[in-house]
């Protein structure tokens, strides 16, 4: 059903809590993970090196976590803003299920108003599981 589950990711405790349910989901379907995190630049003055160190290491420490789990992930790093990232790059993997946590690390410069949870439900190709 779900062959291909995309994982978004950020450091938020939300996004750690929803790991748990996408292993479930994975081997339940046994289904290709890809996990994916956002590199946002929001100023020209932002340091982009310690952010994508950043994410290099988060994207490490959540493979080593499914790894243990005995799920073989994928790892993507993008640069943009992070719905329309999460859903360019589902389309372009062909995701049948989004999965993420219904919060990420705070308000980003795509606006207060609108969260990314609720952009990526909107725009999404495919359905999206939120974790609360």
């Amino acid at each position: 059903m779900f062959k291909t589950v995309l994982f978004p990711i950020d450091q938020s405790r939300e996004a750690r809590e929803a790991a748990d349910f996408v292993a479930n989901v994975v081997k339940t379907y046994n289904s290709r993970l890809v996990i994916l995190s956002v590199v946002e630049q929001t100023s020209p003055e932002t340091d982009v090196m310690s952010s994508v160190e950043a994410v290099a290491k988060l994207l490490q420490g959540a493979k080593a976590l499914f790894s243990q789990q005995g799920i073989q992930a994928e790892m993507v790093e993008r640069e943009g803003m992070p719905s329309f990232t999460i859903c360019d790059v589902a389309d372009e993997i062909g995701a049948d299920l989004i999965i993420m946590g219904c919060r990420g690390l705070g308000l980003t410069s795509e606006g207060a108003t609108e969260s990314v949870t609720t952009r990526v439900i909107n725009l999404s190709p495919c359905p999206v599981l939120i974790v609360p």
